[in-house]
């Protein structure tokens, strides 16, 4: 037992000093690299087509044809619009009364700087472009239509020394319209159709009488219509335009005399700047006015009105002829597209929904005539085509004058002092009004 005591103390000691003996281990450092996947942004340059949408061509059209806003309604979406579509190109269309539009072309062409394609000018002023050389010759053109040709009735406006520079369009003529209230007071024996001057008299004395009232209509407003309404009347009677106090004249103010004495215009008559709306409200019954106002009241009911040529005188039936132009611009920026719009302008069909659209304008295109209806609106067509073919007509000469609107004044200030009154016109009074378009002229 203590062998084996002493045997246990000896491994214990030995295992002491071996424990001490053993070496400490050594701690080594070692640089370790470890790689590690990094996401790198890399810049991929990729081609992309960009589609630039190029403008349309825009061909600028100057107006003074198609003013009332009814009318541009119907002459930019039902004329305008499908020419836009089947070019691929814009119309700038803008109503401008013929002064100002020469007056924008005076500055363009001084500046050299053009920017009208298309103008629409009265025959009235056509002289002063043609003076000026601001339009271009269209002769070429019109020659290489053979499915339209232009009625030679104002040729004397639209050509100049055999070349033709303007496209006749929307010619006017007057009509007489009657509200059928009116017709109980006709003239016993009267052909309405076929009704002169001292008939018309006599049924606005007779509508007066019976109603209590006057109801012939005509524009009381200074510088509007009287001048054509009494124009016409003078040119059947033989008298020239403009012509106040010659015997022809002297027959024709005689008409309006009678019409004033009994009280037979409208009492608002003064007011009124256009017959229209008169027509319309039924507080006129009797007017002989432009057919495309005509028109415009005749077809709004058909039923409530009657439509005639204008009365006849002693030399058949008078009127004041009127027509429009379209010309290109001298230096057009878009001449190719101008000729394009103007070729498709004076289309026969186009030229009759052109006619028929806006209140019942004459076509000047002969061809026209083949594609009209029996509507009311072709009713009035034809009633002023007779007119224009039958008649004695006349055109405007403002060109002839410093100021057509003061023209205007002379007519309207005998009509206000003398004829509205009921008073009697003298030769003296007719004297000093020709006096006073005579001191107009340039």
């Amino acid at each position: 037992m203590k062998r084996l005591a002493t045997l246990l103390i000896v491994v214990a000691v030995l295992a002491s000093f071996v424990a001490c003996a053993a070496p400490t281990p050594e701690v080594i450092e070692k640089e370790v690299i470890v790689e590690k996947e990094v996401p790198v942004t890399v810049e991929v340059v990729k081609e992309v087509v960009v589609e630039v949408e190029v403008a349309p061509k825009v061909l600028v059209f100057e107006s003074r044809l198609f003013s009332p806003p009814r009318e541009q309604e119907f002459f930019i979406n039902e004329v305008i619009v499908p020419f836009e579509k089947e070019h691929g190109v814009k119309v700038y269309f803008q109503i401008l009364a013929d002064n100002d539009q020469f007056e924008r072309a005076e500055v363009q062409q001084s500046t050299n700087h053009v920017s009208t394609d298309i103008i629409c000018a009265h025959n009235g002023k056509m002289p002063d472009w043609l003076d000026a050389g601001w339009v271009e010759d269209l002769t070429p053109l019109v020659k290489s239509w053979t499915d339209r040709h232009f009625s030679p009735t104002f040729n004397s406006d639209t050509n100049r020394d055999g070349k033709q520079y303007f496209l006749p369009v929307g010619a006017d003529v007057y009509l007489l319209l009657a509200n059928n209230k009116a017709l109980p007071y006709l003239p016993a024996g009267t052909d309405i159709d076929a009704i002169t001057w001292e008939q018309y008299a006599q049924w606005a004395v007779n509508i007066a009488e019976g109603e209590g009232e006057g109801k012939v209509c005509i524009t009381g407003i200074p510088m509007k219509s009287w001048v054509y309404m009494f124009g016409g009347t003078a040119l059947s009677y033989g008298a020239g335009f403009p012509d106040i106090n010659s015997a022809g004249a002297m027959d024709a103010w005689k008409i309006w005399e009678k019409i004033g004495k009994a009280g037979g215009f409208v009492p608002t008559v003064m007011n009124i700047d256009s017959c229209v709306d008169p027509m319309m409200r039924e507080e006129s019954w009797l007017t002989v006015f432009h057919n495309a106002r005509a028109g415009q009241v005749y077809a709004s009911n058909e039923t409530q009105f009657t439509l005639a040529p204008a009365p006849i005188g002693s030399e058949g039936i008078g009127t004041i002829a009127g027509v429009s132009g379209y010309a290109i611009v001298k230096g057009a920026p878009n001449y190719d597209l101008a000729v394009e719009f103007l070729e498709y302008l004076t289309r026969p069909e186009i030229q009759v929904k052109i006619a028929k659209g806006t209140g019942g304008f004459i076509p000047p295109v002969q061809e026209a005539l083949d594609y009209m209806g029996d509507e009311a609106i072709d009713e009035v067509i034809a009633k002023a085509v007779l007119v224009l073919e039958n008649g004695i007509a006349s055109g405007v000469p403002g060109y002839l004058y410093q100021d057509w609107g003061a023209v205007k004044v002379c007519y309207d200030d005998v009509f206000e002092d003398t004829i509205l009154p009921g008073n009697t016109v003298d030769q003296a009074r007719l004297d000093t009004a020709q006096a006073c378009v005579d001191g107009l002229l340039k």
